[in-house]
């Protein structure tokens, strides 16, 4: 947050502390008359717009319990401003305090610890040279509105605790229940020993216990009261003698550097007694319940938007800068393997010159060599070896051993008609194998057209296998259509011969 400054208030002078990380520094030192007020404004003039917060640290500050409703929002508001206006005749520094709920039958309500200082006049001009001089307040608080915060710091969290501690005000008390205020009080001391300050603590703790039990804050049966006492530094050894605990109260003290380094002060101006402490929380954790109006705080709720404003422009910023950088690398990693692939094909185009130089010297240009070699790839392609058609053709033969092979030829070209089972791979046009299978019958009975002609057609059916198609068949014996036996029927100059058959066979190339 950086600078922030704290005018520390008490009823005779009046402090202007610099709170800067872990340091309290004592800027400026006023009196509470109207000399001191003159200086004050003097101060805030040559600082201009600073940053402040106010710690009162006043006698007669009034506590009184409420309870209201269960409501919530601008409803909430309205109540509670109306029930302190009826506690208070100046509601300019009054605070309403949430102490949680209770059931009351079968409604909800809400109690509330109504506070404000009993002589309003005297921190007035103080506040209105603050306005005056544009600083931006954060917020007008008291030293017992930090007591939940301290007793949190110094471990005791949860109990009915009662802290007591010496400022410049005198000797304060303020009583915390489940980390909420209930009640203090400020009672003037004067220069003493530390026995006799020792033993002027344990009085006051009694009398204010009394007081709470009358009060019905405290039950007067249970277990005894923490008491926390902040000692003065050095003087831890004389209070703990004095302050034995008893069946009421259970005493426990600290040393104020020890205080110090557990709410995270490391140097605190010299002289500066408990009040150093309270000043620390305001700067750094101030508790969200204040004194000032919505109206005062005006400035340093704007100063609170315009930091968030930037600080969110600044990570938009970082982020699209990370953005930026990320895409930034990806582009040199892309440029620098562009590099190398240009690299790699200059390589390889230089190795190319180097082997294309060996090669002999020929009378055509690269490209037409090229074209060759695509061309003679492409004819290799659609070329194909006779084993597969002889070995397919040897296999049916061996389940027709009735047929006799007496030619048989290869070929590759494209089908002159089509073939005889119509929706098959082979088409006329098409570049396939063909393969024709010129043979006879040998069968006893020669004179058995019908069978001889059945014997043919099963074996050009079993040659259609294999990814094969029937392109043409010529058998030994085919009937006109004016009902005339024509064909291979054993007369001529080779009369008893065995009736003679061609089959024409083609598969397509892949």
């Amino acid at each position: 947050m950086g600078t922030k400054r704290l005018l520390y208030f008490t009823a005779e002078d009046h402090y202007v502390y610099r709170a800067r990380g872990s340091s309290l520094e004592l800027e400026a030192k006023f009196t509470g008359d109207d000399f001191g007020v003159t200086a004050f404004r003097e101060h805030l003039r040559r600082q201009g717009r600073a940053l402040y917060a106010v710690l009162a640290d006043l006698a007669g500050e009034d506590f009184h319990e409420e309870s209201i409703p269960h409501l919530r929002g601008s409803d909430r508001d309205v109540v509670v401003q109306r029930r302190l206006a009826q506690r208070y005749r100046d509601t300019r520094l009054a605070a309403a305090l949430s102490l949680g709920y209770a059931m009351a039958g079968e409604r909800r309500n809400e109690r509330l610890l109504l506070t404000s200082f009993t002589n309003t006049q005297s921190l007035g001009p103080w506040l209105d040279a603050l306005e005056e001089a544009g600083t931006r307040l954060a917020g007008v608080y008291s030293v017992p509105l930090l007591a939940p915060a301290l007793a949190a710091r110094l471990g005791m969290k949860g109990e009915r605790t009662l802290i007591v501690a010496a400022t410049r005000a005198g000797l304060r008390q303020c009583y915390v229940d489940q980390n909420r205020l209930r009640f203090a009080r400020l009672e003037r001391t004067v220069e003493m020993v530390p026995q006799a300050l020792a033993m002027f603590v344990r009085s006051e703790t009694q009398r204010l216990l009394q007081y709470l039990v009358t009060l019905r804050a405290l039950p007067r049966e249970g277990a005894p009261v923490q008491v926390l006492v902040v000692c003065p530094p050095g003087q831890r050894a004389p209070f703990e003698q004095a302050l034995a605990s008893d069946a009421n109260l259970e005493f426990r003290t600290v040393d104020l550097a020890a205080a110090a380094k557990a709410v995270g002060l490391r140097r605190a101006p010299e002289g500066t007694a408990a009040e150093a402490l309270y000043l620390h929380l305001a700067a750094r954790k101030p508790p969200a319940e204040q004194f000032a109006s919505r109206e005062e705080r005006r400035r340093f709720f704007i100063w609170q938007l315009q930091r968030g404003v930037v600080a969110a422009g600044a990570l938009g910023f970082a982020g699209c800068a990370l953005y930026g950088g990320a895409q930034w690398l990806e582009a040199v990693g892309i440029r620098e393997e562009a590099a190398a692939q240009r690299a790699g094909a200059r390589q390889a185009q230089e190795q190319y010159e180097r082997i294309t130089a060996t090669f002999p010297v020929t009378q055509t240009s690269a490209e037409n060599m090229k074209v060759t070699v695509v061309e003679f790839t492409r004819l290799a392609r659609e070329s194909a070896l006779p084993e597969s058609a002889f070995l397919h053709v040897s296999q049916v033969l061996g389940e027709f051993p009735q047929m006799n092979l007496e030619a048989l030829t290869w070929s590759i070209g494209r089908p002159g008609e089509p073939g005889a089972e119509k929706g098959k791979a082979v088409r006329p046009g098409d570049l396939s194998v063909i393969v024709q299978i010129d043979g006879r019958v040998n069968v006893t009975q020669r004179n058995d057209y019908r069978a001889i002609t059945g014997q043919v057609q099963g074996f050009a059916a079993a040659l259609a296998r294999s990814g094969y198609q029937l392109v043409r068949a010529q058998l030994p014996f085919d009937v006109t259509s004016e009902g005339t036996l024509s064909g291979d029927i054993g007369t001529g100059p080779d009369t008893g011969r065995a009736p003679r058959f061609t089959i024409t066979i083609a598969k397509a190339l892949p």
